[in-house]
């Protein structure tokens, strides 16, 4: 479908680009993005969706904005504090752009229904607060073939990653066999966290949902990104398959998505 004068002139900078150009601008127009939580994580990678032309995004979150969220989650002001994250985060993205069309559930995922949740997405971003809810859309992801772009921030640094479903890839487990003990990973009510660094991540987490619709450069498949906000260091580390990983490996054990025990994570996300 050809471009509007009012979509020409609103995405004029990214159609300049030529890996982009008019075709690639029609091609987000026409994508679908999930993001599980709306919080330090998915606040920033909401609105650069929505800004960047992302014709539907999906929100998921069950809790309430506080107080305490307000240095980090930008989608939410002091006027929303009680409000549904998901509804505040919802009228944000239609505030960036009225055209975009927003799903919202204010479910916590489970095993009954996130397979459901992430599926026919074309990308879905997960910026969750606790272990289990990360390995629970990881496998689901997995499962269901569909992209998988996963942050966590704490205190001043923070990592991203890119899971693809498919033979040849690294999946989450891949990296992480199961989730820590509790207590061994602090979380952000723990241990704190500078605002702008889950700023950062969120941003790079839009930035690598947009290459993966639009089949753009390398993405962080085979790597993790890891920055460190206090010496401004930006590492990648490599990642490979695990022939023995329980969910892609030779002799899979995992057949299906489970529920996990809850246990604190290290994420900003869905708090």
């Amino acid at each position: 479908m050809p471009l509007s004068e009012e979509q020409i002139e609103r995405y004029s900078r990214h159609i300049l680009l030529p890996d982009v150009g008019g075709r690639g601008q029609a091609r987000l127009l026409g994508s679908s993005a999930l993001v599980v939580g709306a919080g330090g994580l998915g606040s920033p990678a909401l609105l650069y969706l929505a800004a960047a032309g992302v014709g539907r995004v999906g929100i998921v979150d069950s809790d309430a904005v506080e107080p305490s969220n307000l240095n980090r989650q930008i989608a939410h002001g002091a006027g929303d504090v009680g409000r549904p994250k998901a509804v505040s985060a919802a009228e944000a993205v239609k505030a960036r752009n009225p055209d975009c069309k927003v799903s919202v559930f204010q479910e916590r995922l489970v095993a009954a229904n996130v397979r459901e949740r992430v599926r026919g997405w074309d990308v879905v971003l997960d910026g969750s607060d606790n272990f289990p809810t990360r390995f629970l859309v990881a496998d689901a992801c997995w499962f269901e073939r569909v992209p998988l772009v996963s942050a966590a921030v704490v205190q001043f640094e923070g990592q991203l990653l890119t899971v693809l479903p498919g033979r040849g890839n690294p999946c989450y487990r891949c990296l992480l066999a199961e989730p820590p003990p509790p207590g061994l990973v602090p979380s952000c009510q723990e241990a704190g966290i500078l605002g702008p660094v889950a700023g950062v991540l969120g941003a790079l987490q839009a930035t690598e949902a947009i290459k993966v619709i639009l089949g753009l450069g390398e993405l962080l498949s085979h790597r993790m990104l890891l920055f460190d906000a206090l010496d401004w260091s930006v590492r990648l580390a490599s990642r490979a398959p695990n022939p023995a990983c329980a969910l892609c490996g030779k002799e899979p054990i995992i057949k299906d998505v489970a529920d996990i025990a809850l246990s604190p994570c290290c994420a900003d996300g869905e708090e």
